[in-house]
């Protein structure tokens, strides 16, 4: 399954402005939405899309399972709800959203709910988000690798995170970058305005194309239909090895996501 390499992320976004990001997002082109139980935006979501008139068959849709829903009792009618919201029949990605906060469900039994989930028809595909090495590795002993479609961590230019980035490459593993922009920092960055004025583009844009030359897709987020379409537009920028070399450069461990339930980072 090919996960579109540029998503529209709905995280913060709430009501009439979720909405309107995405009527206007759907406008645009985007075809891969981004949401979360815990984002309390799903039916609004579902409210754009349906109203949209993009047929469903277009769209890529990915929801994630909160941590009080992660026991196998709890995981199904659970996404069963997000289906209601989403007013969908089965979205095609669901994510954990994280690790269950102290390990106090094992990873073994909400990947394997999650697995049911999907075999019962709910979710065409199911991945992992915020997973440490250890909880990767856990969650490939019990479904396997190739079932997990994608791994989703925060990952931009200040937080490149590349011992978890190689451990789940050598496992065959697709990333997605959330926060991609570091929320709007990148724009500040004097190296990545330098690049951008070099390639008459935003320094988002060169944000968004450094990620997604390594592979990765991105799920960026605005409400302005000016940043939407740049945003969109970097698909078709590419930097060369010394820019993608500066970039890289630029790590300094920034973690922007870092609630107090989530895991012990590598």
């Amino acid at each position: 399954m090919q996960i579109p390499a540029i998503g529209l992320g709905t995280f913060r976004l709430k009501g009439q402005q979720v909405i309107d990001s995405v009527r206007t997002g759907l406008e645009l082109g985007y075809r891969h939405i981004d949401t979360a139980q815990i984002y309390d935006n799903e039916a609004d979501v579902g409210q754009a899309i349906a109203a949209s008139g993009v047929p469903r068959k277009a769209l890529f849709v990915t929801t994630k399972i909160w941590t009080e829903a992660l026991g196998r009792d709890k995981l199904r009618a659970s996404l069963e709800t997000s289906l209601e919201k989403l007013r969908l029949d089965q979205v095609d990605l669901t994510l954990i959203h994280w690790p269950s906060p102290g390990d106090a469900i094992p990873v073994q039994e909400y990947m394997e709910a999650l697995a049911e989930a999907r075999a019962a028809g709910l979710t065409r595909a199911i991945g992992v988000s915020n997973f440490t090495i250890a909880h990767l590795q856990q969650a490939i002993d019990a479904v396997g690798a190739d079932q997990i479609a994608t791994q989703q961590v925060e990952m931009h230019p200040f937080l490149q995170n590349r011992k978890l980035a190689d451990f789940t490459r050598a496992r065959g593993i697709h990333l997605t970058a959330y926060m991609p922009l570091a929320y709007g920092k990148v724009m500040h960055d004097a190296v990545l305005q330098q690049i951008a004025q070099t390639h008459d583009a935003s320094p988002a844009q060169v944000a968004l194309a450094w990620l997604l030359q390594q592979g990765y897709a991105v799920i960026p987020s605005s409400t302005k239909r000016a940043n939407l379409e740049g945003n969109l537009a970097a698909a078709s920028l590419r930097l060369s090895e010394e820019e993608m070399a500066a970039i890289a450069g630029l790590d300094r461990g920034e973690r922007l996501a870092n609630p107090d339930f989530a895991p012990a980072w590598d």
